[in-house]
């Protein structure tokens, strides 16, 4: 992703991800479900229940993307594992969107 021009941050854990979403707020968040220290589904829930605007979020789970993509109210999802070309994409499609 970087190659292409866009700025990537990445996180160990949940929990991490979090913190870094309070200092520098993203355009897109590309989320795994299954995270050590707090898992995708909790980060998705405290992420969404600070004050301001939210980057849309990306599911990306290899076990019922779809379902798991609705129950947190992201914007789409990835099915593990998944194209490169795929998650540029939808980083075209939704990284300039607010929600």
């Amino acid at each position: 992703m970087a190659d292409e021009g866009y700025r990537v941050l990445s996180a160990a854990n949940g929990q991490e991800a979090l913190n870094q979403v309070r200092q520098a707020p993203p355009d897109l968040i590309l989320l795994d479900m299954l995270m050590p220290v707090m898992d995708g589904a909790t980060f998705a829930r405290t992420y969404h229940q600070q004050a301001g605007s939210h980057a849309p979020i990306v599911v990306m789970a290899a076990t019922e993307p779809e379902r798991r993509a609705a129950d947190i109210g992201a914007a789409a999802y990835l099915s593990k594992p998944f194209d490169v070309a795929d998650v540029l994409h939808l980083v075209q499609q939704l990284a300039s969107r607010p929600t």
